[in-house]
């Protein structure tokens, strides 16, 4: 492991802590050991995303572990709520939350966790992010509502389907890569559209394995796209391009073209993606 990556390692012990020190003011606390599958349990990818740029930008800490926590906590609450529309019964390995707690608890419990996210970004003087988050999960909700409500029951264009990736996952990693970012606005914007390219990416490899994926080796519960008529990469097949996986894999290097000015940038975005990303969409897109 290089000394980058245990940096990465020990400050993402600072996000876990940060994510469960968010709750300890509300009675909610106790049933921490019953959702660790939950929060600050997973692959963290937003999370090492920010610590990845931050550390390569020189960012205080302090304001990428609070943004690396928002974001991860914000992505836990999306996973709550999709649980409970999709009916997904394994997340991580472990039953979903609202099976042990219901349907009422799931959503709830997810509420309060985005606005513990939001809070998490009012201590550190950078108002700049968390407007960032606002917009970025607002359009996470947004696309969420166009797939649900406009698009399902039809198997959509390739259009359809690229922009629901966009801001359904691409949001909250372009949060992830601004939250990375220094104090200027063409590598903000640059990180932005890296973020929303990278999540196009993964999420079209998460619609593969949905469709094609083993549950036990994705610890969670696969097929509901299908079932609930969404619009995916597997169903769009208008305008689809001729190779789905060779099209997810020049996303990867799209998304680092965007940085090509700033080349230590560049170079943090490029191992991240080589270390981190890399190895998680092949196993996604291995049954492909």
């Amino acid at each position: 492991m290089s000394t980058e990556e245990k940096q990465i390692e020990k400050q993402l012990r600072l996000v876990k802590q940060v994510m469960a020190d968010c709750l300890n003011d509300t009675s909610i606390s106790k049933l921490l050991p019953a959702k660790k599958s939950l929060i600050g349990n997973g692959k963290m990818l937003r999370s090492r995303l920010t610590l990845a740029l931050g550390n390569a930008n020189a960012i205080e800490e302090r304001v990428m572990v609070n943004a690396a926590a928002a974001i991860d906590i914000i992505h836990g609450a999306s996973l709550l709520h999709d649980d409970v529309i999709d009916g997904g019964i394994l997340r991580r390995g472990a039953p979903t939350f609202w099976k042990k707690y219901g349907v009422n608890g799931a959503i709830l419990f997810g509420d309060l966790l985005m606005f513990k996210a939001l809070s998490l970004l009012t201590t550190v003087g950078r108002a700049d992010l968390l407007q960032e988050l606002i917009d970025r999960t607002g359009e996470v909700c947004r696309s969420e509502v166009e797939q649900e409500l406009i698009l399902r029951g039809s198997p959509g264009t390739w259009g359809n389907c690229e922009r629901v990736a966009r801001y359904k996952t691409g949001s909250l990693f372009a949060f992830a890569a601004v939250a990375g970012g220094r104090d200027d606005p063409g590598q903000v914007e640059a990180l932005r559209e890296a973020g929303f390219i990278l999540g196009t990416a993964y999420q079209l490899a998460d619609d593969v394995l949905d469709a094609s994926g083993n549950e036990a080796v994705s610890g969670k519960t696969l097929g509901t796209d299908h079932d609930r008529g969404k619009t995916t990469a597997i169903t769009a097949t208008e305008h689809a391009p001729a190779d789905p996986v060779d099209y997810i894999h020049a996303l990867l290097d799209a998304s680092s073209a965007q940085l090509a000015a700033w080349p230590e940038i560049q170079g943090a975005w490029d191992t991240f993606l080589n270390v981190t990303m890399k190895p998680v969409l092949s196993k996604h897109l291995a049954a492909s």
